[in-house]
């Protein structure tokens, strides 16, 4: 069995972009789903993926009142504990193969 290393991330609360706030992941309307959806796909709370978009910052809603508009493959890393690939994703690295693979799982376009 080949040796697994687990890289380690820092946490939004531990960065230096804490001052600031995370960078926006940035959605194309094919890659959006809402609230409703993200439920259905992960089998988690509205609390809990609420608070996954507030802590992690995969979705965005442009008012209060507004609907949640959350990144499906985000979503996806978030949901397998991949936050080497969410914060590829964040920084705009599609073309990674860490973030590559949740494109072709979820059938969207890089």
């Amino acid at each position: 069995m080949p040796n697994i290393a687990f890289l380690s991330v820092a946490r939004p609360s531990d960065s230096a972009e804490n001052d600031i706030g995370l960078a926006p992941i940035l959605m194309r309307r094919d890659e959006v789903i809402n609230l409703k959806s993200a439920v259905h796909l992960t089998g988690r709370s509205e609390k809990t993926i609420r608070n996954w978009c507030h802590e992690f910052g995969i979705g965005v809603q442009a008012c209060p009142g507004a609907p949640l508009e959350i990144s499906a493959p985000a979503l996806e890393m978030l949901r397998h504990g991949d936050l080497v690939a969410l914060d590829l994703l964040r920084h705009g690295r599609r073309d990674h193969d860490r973030v590559r693979r949740y494109f072709d799982h979820l059938g969207l376009p890089i």
